[in-house]
């Protein structure tokens, strides 16, 4: 059956219900602002329905539907048509080898009160917390500076989200066979103990956003030897391993003495050594939790084997520092990987400069001033297929050496998918660092929003805004 709804809104009603009859209710709103969102990522308007608890309007077996999005809530656990619900789509979408449920948190809720169906999903909470006083409450002002720090960015990543599923469905659907039009790096990153399997959820949440495959997609095997053949498999297919290791030694599969942690640890030993032996680059990072006070005897001679073990393989680096700082190392180290990879690119310094095609006139005397400086301008494609588009919008990023976003008539939200975008670059396969990035704005542009954003910010008058986009231009070439 032909999958004409894109995304499946399954709700409790009392979580749409308003104070005056009339008004929209928060899931009216969510609906409103996922289309918008899927409109401008997907480049054209999505078929998103809201399906409520006393619903029966779609097809019975939800065999019509590529994504449903969950929007959880007490209500919503307790409700057992929204619970049907789940339960069909989930027997529907069984065949897929990725998830087409996704999960947004309207308010808090308890792990343990999250139907079985959604516990091991990765939730998109989209509530408001005061961070001095840890009150929650729901938005009420969407536009607010709160929405704009975790409202948005969540719908942003949502948006992203269910895009790519859609994308791999239809990759799927084709009789050809698939085009692999991102290439992306694929990354392992080992399964945890229980301690750390919310930092493993940060990370692997910030790796896929940043564009790169992160394996395992499914349950690791409960028998030791299958479990084995898995890992091994999947670290064959990897550039990169990266192992979190805690006060856990982890569970311990059947058929074996050593925890998941201990094995997976063991195979990337094995793994490095071969690829490297055959000239093939592979890295492996490991990160050691600064705090081990509560670590049994056997994890900490677990800890103890894997420095000793470690220290002299060419390939693999050992960190034991704060989390955060660990991420740094990881995405520097990531990139480097990406320079390794490739040669060097003997082409003309390149600018993708990035904008809308309702701002394509205004853009052009931008365009122009590029050239004439000595870029190679890169530019989007805006006709054909969205495999097209898409395709040559990852080239782009790939390829270039520094981006010029342009904002003219498009909305803030535009802005930020470009933004993220240029985030992600690195896991599609770049050859080199980034140069740098500039957003360039008409004169009386709001640009505060943008000053965290690694973005030199340009705006102004013409004169002026040229100038300073001169000036920019002349640090890359620097």
């Amino acid at each position: 059956m032909a999958l004409d709804i894109d995304v499946l809104i399954t709700y409790a009603e009392k979580d749409n219900e308003t104070a005056k009859k009339g008004d929209t209710g928060w899931v009216g709103h969510f609906k409103h602002f996922l289309e918008l969102m899927l409109f401008q990522v997907l480049g054209s308007k999505p078929n998103v329905v809201l399906k409520s608890e006393f619903d029966s309007a779609t097809s019975p077996t939800l065999d019509n539907v590529a994504v449903m999005v969950a929007v959880l809530t007490r209500d919503f656990a307790q409700s057992g048509r929204c619970l049907d619900a789940v339960e069909t789509f989930h027997k529907t979408s069984q065949g897929s080898p990725f998830s087409r449920i996704f999960k947004v948190l309207k308010a808090p809720l308890p792990l343990t009160e999250h139907p079985p169906r959604l516990r091991d999903l990765l939730g998109y909470d989209m509530y408001q917390q005061d961070v001095e006083t840890g009150l929650i409450k729901e938005y009420s002002d969407f536009f607010s500076e709160e929405a704009e720090r975790q409202y948005w960015m969540k719908m942003v990543d949502l948006a992203y989200d269910i895009h790519e599923t859609l994308l791999m469905l239809k990759q799927g659907d084709n009789k050809t066979g698939a085009r692999n039009i991102f290439k992306r790096k694929t990354i392992y990153l080992a399964e945890t103990g229980h301690d750390l399997s919310v930092q493993r959820n940060i990370i692997k949440r910030e790796l896929q956003r940043h564009g790169y495959i992160v394996l395992p997609t499914s349950t690791l095997p409960a028998q030791a030897a299958e479990l084995e053949r898995a890992v091994r498999k999947d670290m064959e297919s990897s550039a990169y391993t990266i192992h979190l290791v805690g006060t856990a030694y982890g569970e311990i599969p059947e058929g074996s003495n050593r925890s998941v942690v201990d094995i997976q640890n063991q195979i990337a030993t094995e793994i490095t050594s071969e690829k490297r032996s055959r000239g093939e680059d592979f890295s492996r990072l490991i990160w050691i939790a600064p705090n081990l006070r509560n670590a049994s005897e056997r994890q900490k001679t677990f800890i103890d084997t894997i420095k000793r073990d470690t220290e002299a393989q060419d390939g693999t680096e050992i960190l034991q520092n704060p989390l955060e700082d660990f991420k740094n190392i990881m995405r520097e180290e990531l990139l480097e990987l990406d320079v390794r990879k490739g040669p060097a690119d003997a082409a003309a310094r390149s600018i993708y400069m990035v904008y809308d095609r309702v701002d394509a006139q205004q853009a052009e005397p931008i365009r122009e001033m590029i050239e004439k400086s000595g870029f190679k301008v890169l530019t989007p494609a805006f006709e054909g297929d969205l495999l097209d588009v898409r395709k040559k919008h990852i080239e782009n990023l790939r390829s270039f050496d520094g981006a010029v976003i342009f904002k003219g008539k498009v909305n803030d939200q535009w802005v930020r998918m470009k933004v993220l975008d240029l985030l992600k670059a690195p896991g599609f396969g770049r050859r080199k660092p980034i140069q740098g990035k500039a957003l360039v704005t008409e004169a009386g542009t709001n640009v505060e929003a943008y000053k965290n954003q690694n973005l030199t910010l340009i705006s102004g008058d013409s004169s002026r805004s040229m100038e300073n986009l001169k000036n920019f231009l002349q640090d890359i070439k620097a």
